[in-house]
């Protein structure tokens, strides 16, 4: 008797603990909101673009396009995040045989994740340092040395997120 009510306790426990991974579910769809407004932001200077295209200076525009770029690199970041950290921790999404399934999805684990999460802000912080170097007359010498200086962190540390990536997978093939 005592035993079958440590097993249900036991199996209690365990499904608790495994359904738990449904609670980041509201935190994917907060993303989804937040990528709604970076499309509503690309928009409104896309628009900001078109209507005073006439009255832009050339580097005026670079920076726009530049910050339309960031816009977007952004929101990829977002669609990694969303669809592979749903996938690799709340539940599959099934959708391998989707034709408009990105082809990343089928290979999706933690390791991978990460380094396309390093890769993505190394992007996004490459279009903030150039913006920062066309536009480098206003700003503060400070601020140009706290941007390299964290593009460089970024740069280090997606190299040694690769470099432990490939030793823990040699590791696990040896054995």
């Amino acid at each position: 008797m005592n035993n079958k009510k440590n097993l249900s306790s036991n199996r209690f426990l365990a499904l608790t603990i495994f359904s738990s991974r449904w609670l980041q579910a509201p935190l994917y769809l907060g993303l989804i909101i937040a990528q709604g407004i970076y499309v509503y932001q690309f928009i409104w200077e896309l628009s900001h673009l078109l209507l005073n295209i006439r009255k832009i200076e050339e580097t005026e525009i670079m920076l726009i396009v530049l910050g339309l770029i960031d816009v977007v690199m952004i929101s990829n970041l977002l669609i990694m995040v969303i669809i592979g950290g749903y996938e690799t921790f709340v539940s599959r999404l099934r959708m391998d045989e989707h034709p408009d399934s990105p082809e990343w999805l089928s290979h999706v684990n933690a390791n991978t994740m990460k380094i396309k999460l390093s890769l993505a802000l190394i992007g996004i912080s490459s279009i903030h340092l150039l913006k920062t170097f066309i536009n480098i007359d206003q700003i503060s010498e400070k601020a140009v040395i706290y941007q390299v200086v964290i593009h460089l962190a970024f740069l280090l540390s997606s190299l040694a997120l690769v470099y432990t990536s490939k030793v823990a997978q040699e590791i696990t093939e040896r054995y």
